[in-house]
C-alpha cells in the first residue's frame, strides 16, 4: 500500500516470546516495511526513542514492564503521543480492551492471528495515520495563513512604541534626567509584554485550532483536571490586576471545589484573559468582581465589571473566533482573549457567555465540569496542551 508520505515506514514489535516476535518481524519485512524487535516492555521504550518508529506493535503481558506501563510511557512524551500502537492480546477481557483505549492504544490484535488480519491492522492504522498528518498539515497551512495576514496589523504598535521610545534614549539620553529615562523604560516594558502576550495568544489559539480537529488531542485535554482550583483563580487574578495596576479595584469571593476539569495552566489562562478584558472595559476606581463556585453540578467563574459595556457587535467578534481579520482586532484590548477563553472553555464541556449592558458594565461567565473523582489515569502534569 502507498501512503502520502512514501517513505519506508518504521515498525517496532515488542514481544517477549521470541518466535512470535520472529515471525511477526519477517510478515512485515516481507511486506516492505523497515522493522525493529524488543523483547521486553522496558526494551521496547529505549528502541521507541531512539528509533522513532511509525508504528509500534506490543503484547500486554511481558515480564519488566507490561504494555500498558510501556503505553503509559510513551503517552507522556510529545514525541511520541500519537504514534499508532497496536496491543497483542490473548486475552478478550473487556476491561483489558477498555483500559488500553483510555491509555490512548488505537486497535487489539487478539492471539492467534492471521497473516492478512496483521497486515490489514497495520495499514488500516497507517492510513488513519497518514490522513490525520495531511488534514494537520492542511489546517497548519490555514493557520499560518491567517496569523500572516493578522499578525503585522497587531505588531505594529507595540512595536512603533519600542522603537520610538528607544531611539529617543539613545539620541537624548545624555540630556536626560533620570525620571524622564525611567518612564520612557516602563513604556518601553509595557509594550514589549503586550507584544509577548499577543504572540503567546496567537500560538495559544493555533494549538487550540488544531485540537479541536484531533480526538487524540482531545482526549488527553478533556481527561486533565486540577484539583483545588480556588487558590490557582486568586493568585491569576491578583497578578493581573497587579500588572495593570488596578490591584485596588479587585474584589474577589471564590469557592473551591475537589477538582475542575481544566489542567492549571488553562484556567490560568481564562482567568487571566477575564480579568483583563473587564480591567480594559472599565476606569481605574471601578472594581471588578471575581466568583467561582459549584452551581448545580458545574464549576461557574464570572468575571464582572463597572464599565462602559461591550456593544453586540463586539461581542458578536469575540463568538467569531474564525475570522481572523482587522475587524476583529481594531477593537479595544483586540479580542483574541476572550476568543481563547471560548475555545478553552469549549474543548473542556463548558461554555463561555457574555452579558452586558453599555454604561453599566460586562459580566463573562464560563462553566466548567467539576471532577468529584479523579483517577490515576490523568494527571495533572500530563494533560497539559503543549
Amino acid at each position: 500500500m502507498i501512503y502520502k508520505n512514501d517513505e519506508k515506514k518504521k515498525i517496532l514489535v515488542v514481544e517477549d516470546a521470541q518466535s512470535l516476535r520472529k515471525d511477526i518481524l519477517e510478515m512485515l519485512s516481507f511486506e516492505g516495511f523497515e522493522v525493529i524487535g524488543a523483547e521486553n516492555g522496558k526494551e521496547g521504550v529505549e528502541q521507541a526513542y531512539k528509533q522513532l518508529p511509525n508504528l509500534i506493535i506490543c503484547d500486554i503481558m511481558m515480564p519488566v514492564m507490561d504494555g500498558f506501563q510501556v503505553l503509559h510511557e510513551l503517552r507522556k512524551n510529545p514525541v511520541m503521543a500519537t504514534v499508532p500502537f497496536i496491543f497483542l492480546t490473548a486475552r478478550t477481557d473487556r476491561v483489558d480492551h477498555r483500559k488500553g483505549m483510555n491509555l490512548g492504544a488505537n486497535d487489539y490484535l487478539t492471539k492467534p492471528f492471521t497473516v492478512s488480519e496483521l497486515l490489514a491492522t497495520v495499514h488500516a492504522r497507517l492510513a488513519q495515520e497518514a490522513e490525520w498528518v495531511s488534514t494537520t498539515e492542511n489546517r497548519l497551512d490555514e493557520l499560518r495563513g491567517n496569523i500572516i495576514r493578522s499578525l503585522p496589523h497587531e505588531l505594529r504598535t507595540p512595536l512603533n512604541v519600542i522603537l520610538g521610545f528607544s531611539d529617543l534614549l539613545i539620541a537624548d539620553c545624555h540630556s536626560m534626567d533620570a525620571s524622564r529615562i525611567e518612564d520612557m523604560a516602563r513604556h518601553i516594558n509595557d509594550a514589549g509584554m503586550r507584544l509577548y502576550q499577543l504572540v503567546e495568544n496567537f500560538l495559544i489559539y493555533a494549538n487550540l485550532e488544531l485540537a479541536k480537529a484531533d480526538e487524540r488531542r482531545l482526549d488527553t485535554l478533556q481527561n486533565g483536571y486540577l484539583a483545588n482550583p480556588a487558590e490557582t483563580v486568586r493568585t491569576a487574578a491578583r497578578i493581573k490586576v497587579h500588572q495593570l495596576k488596578r490591584s485596588d479595584d479587585l474584589e474577589m469571593a471564590v469557592e473551591d471545589v475537589a477538582a475542575v476539569g481544566v489542567v492549571e495552566e488553562y484556567l490560568k489562562k481564562i482567568v487571566e484573559e477575564l480579568v483583563d478584558n473587564a480591567c480594559k472595559f472599565s476606569e481605574e476606581g471601578h472594581k471588578v468582581h471575581v466568583k467561582a463556585a459549584a452551581v448545580d453540578g458545574r464549576y461557574v467563574l464570572a468575571v464582572r465589571d463597572e464599565g462602559r459595556g461591550m456593544t453586540p457587535e463586539q461581542i458578536r467578534n469575540v463568538g467569531a473566533y474564525m475570522q481572523f481579520d482587522r475587524q476583529l482586532y481594531e477593537q479595544q484590548g483586540n479580542g483574541l482573549g476572550l476568543v481563547i477563553s471560548r475555545r478553552l472553555a469549549e474543548l473542556h464541556g463548558g461554555e463561555l457567555v457574555i452579558e452586558s449592558v453599555l454604561e453599566q458594565g460586562t459580566i463573562v461567565t464560563v462553566t466548567l465540569p467539576i471532577r468529584e473523582k479523579v483517577t490515576s489515569a490523568a494527571t495533572p502534569s500530563q494533560n497539559g496542551l503543549s
